[in-house]
């Protein structure tokens, strides 16, 4: 039966069953308490790993997952097809249009946060290794490991933190994931650049090529393969079945992007990343169709990963307490600092700056892989492995509530305040665009705004991103030239299309305008909305009202929380 005996095959099957079973329970208990679930899936492979079961039951551990043979090898093939399908996804979510809007900006703070963590990684590894080391087979290679790793935000975490708090969004969350998508591209760049070093030894010429040849790469997909994929991707919609015809496109574009970087002397990753941005970009990739693909690859694929991270190492006997906390230090103060200066130099406040600084600060993916390939290749201990896992964890934690720690503020004039009656209309438009009219309509009318000023601002807005939070709501807005924020509602029974994340139409459409000049006043605001509709059944009563009046009672009658109202 080929390589595999019989019991072999069965050991595989066991492996793969306890790896996909426990990190996926693992991973959904995590994403119940509002935590990244790669933190539950790593933790289920420490239980499965040397950490516990192989301290207990030794002889288990080994016949489920053996050290080496062809199990072993098929496992790690697995994981590997895991990594590659994984950052395939992580591709998707860059959005170019974002990152080409908010260019300037997200250069910025990209630079500071990746330059400030660098350097004090690099110098501190480069002078002082004894700090994390003993020995050192290469001090350059090793410093230059320490600074990549220390130097890279996770985009998947950071975009989840900013949808949990409501703020993904608004400006300063689109800020954020622009700098994160940079990050990521220039990150994996980095990561390859490592790698050629790493596994070429450092010698001149090889590795220069390879610099080139990925910067060429990159170039090639990003500024013309990515056109074509979007002229070949509606035939591909329209002709195969769907959505198996495009799923199975986007894999293999993936797997041939892979094939191809192995070929050019990089990482296949890096091929199935790049190919991920150019295939996401495409304006006729339906959103349905990304949710499946990140949902099947992010439930299947991604747990087996990294609960293989956690089977590599005994996280007990490879802890070190002056490593992890050596570490923590120079990976939040890096990160906090050079983020937090990149975004007060782009003019934002100390508050929303200190909010970038902490959700930049989030680690993930990249990290991780980095750090298991260093391991691999001998680069690195395992001490100071189980430091990196320790700060991709803690830092993912943490991110949330620093995020909204940093962005609290005094009690202001909330959403139910703001919203009065004479700003409510029903409407009958059938696409976003006729609705975001009517309001700015009404809205201008009452507060005696220009209103070709005012849907500029909107419509600009709007055409980024959809402003939809699902369940049937949208919240477009925009930062006009005004002293005090204005709130109207549009009540649409039949639904209108603003490609919602969930799929269903908007039938509750807030329109809210801030002042130019705070940027926190809409962030607090955005927030509050989303918290307010997100009250057990409260939609379904303000969709069913017949008058303004009613909707107005619907809303000023909900008994809200105080701690929602300050969220």
């Amino acid at each position: 039966m080929g390589l595999l005996s019989s019991t072999q095959l069965f050991q595989f099957i066991l492996a793969v069953t306890l790896m996909l079973g426990l990190g996926k329970t693992f991973g959904e208990f995590f994403r119940k308490l509002k935590q990244a679930p790669v933190v539950g899936e790593i933790i289920a492979g420490i239980i499965m790993g040397p950490t516990v079961i192989g301290y207990f039951f030794p002889e288990f551990l080994e016949f489920v997952f053996p050290s080496n043979g062809p199990v072993s090898y098929s496992l790690e093939a697995l994981s590997q097809l895991g990594i590659l399908f994984l950052l395939l996804a992580v591709g998707l979510e860059v959005d170019l249009a974002i990152l080409f809007k908010y260019g300037k900006s997200a250069l910025i703070v990209t630079a500071y946060s990746m330059i400030f963590p660098f350097v004090l990684g690099f110098s501190i590894a480069f002078f002082a290794p004894q700090f994390f080391v003993e020995t050192i087979k290469d001090n350059l290679i090793f410093a230059f490991f320490l600074g990549t790793a220390l130097s890279i935000s996770a985009l998947p975490i950071i975009a989840r933190t900013l949808l949990d708090l409501n703020l993904f969004r608004s400006k300063l969350g689109m800020m954020i994931i622009a700098s994160a998508m940079l990050n990521d591209l220039i990150g994996w760049i980095a990561f390859s650049i490592f790698l050629s070093f790493a596994e070429k030894q450092g010698t001149g010429i090889p590795v220069m090529y390879s610099v080139v040849l990925i910067l060429f790469f990159t170039a090639v997909v990003i500024f013309f393969v990515r056109k074509l994929f979007n002229r070949i991707i509606p035939w591909v919609q329209s002709e195969l079945s769907w959505p198996g015809g495009i799923i199975g496109f986007i894999m293999v574009m993936g797997l041939i992007g892979a094939l191809i970087t192995d070929q050019l002397g990089m990482h296949t990753i890096l091929g199935a990343f790049i190919m991920g941005v150019a295939l996401g970009d495409s304006v006729h990739l339906k959103q349905s169709t990304r949710e499946i693909i990140q949902q099947f690859i992010t439930n299947i694929f991604a747990p087996l990963f990294f609960v293989y991270i956690g089977l590599k190492v005994n996280f007990v006997k490879s802890f070190d307490p002056a490593t992890v906390i050596i570490i923590l230090i120079l990976g939040f103060a890096g990160k906090i600092i050079g983020a937090g200066l990149g975004a007060h130099t782009g003019g934002f406040s100390k508050n929303e700056s200190f909010a970038v600084g902490f959700a930049m600060n989030s680690r993930g993916v990249l990290e991780i892989i980095l750090s298991l390939f260093a391991l691999e290749l001998g680069i690195i201990n395992e001490q100071l492995f189980v430091g990196v896992i320790f700060l991709v964890v803690v830092s993912s934690v943490l991110s949330g509530p620093l995020i909204k720690l940093s962005l609290a503020k005094e009690k202001t004039k909330g959403f139910l305040q703001l919203l009065q009656e004479e700003n409510v209309l029903f409407s009958s438009a059938n696409t976003k665009e006729k609705v975001i009219k009517e309001l700015t309509t009404l809205a201008c009318k009452n507060n005696r705004l220009d209103f070709q000023t005012v849907y500029k601002k909107v419509w600009e807005r709007e055409q980024i991103i959809s402003t939809s939070i699902g369940m049937e709501i949208a919240i477009p807005h925009g930062r006009i030239d005004i002293k005090k924020p204005i709130i109207a509602a549009a009540i649409n029974k039949k639904g209108v299309d603003f490609d919602s994340p969930d799929g269903l139409p908007s039938k509750i459409i807030f329109l809210l305008l801030t002042p130019q000049s705070n940027n926190e006043l809409q962030l607090q605001l955005l927030a509050e909305i989303a918290n307010f509709v997100s009250i057990d059944g409260i939609i379904e009563q303000l969709i069913q009202c017949d008058t303004k009046e009613e909707f107005i009672a619907i809303l000023q009658n909900q008994n809200l929380p105080e701690a929602v109202l300050t969220q």
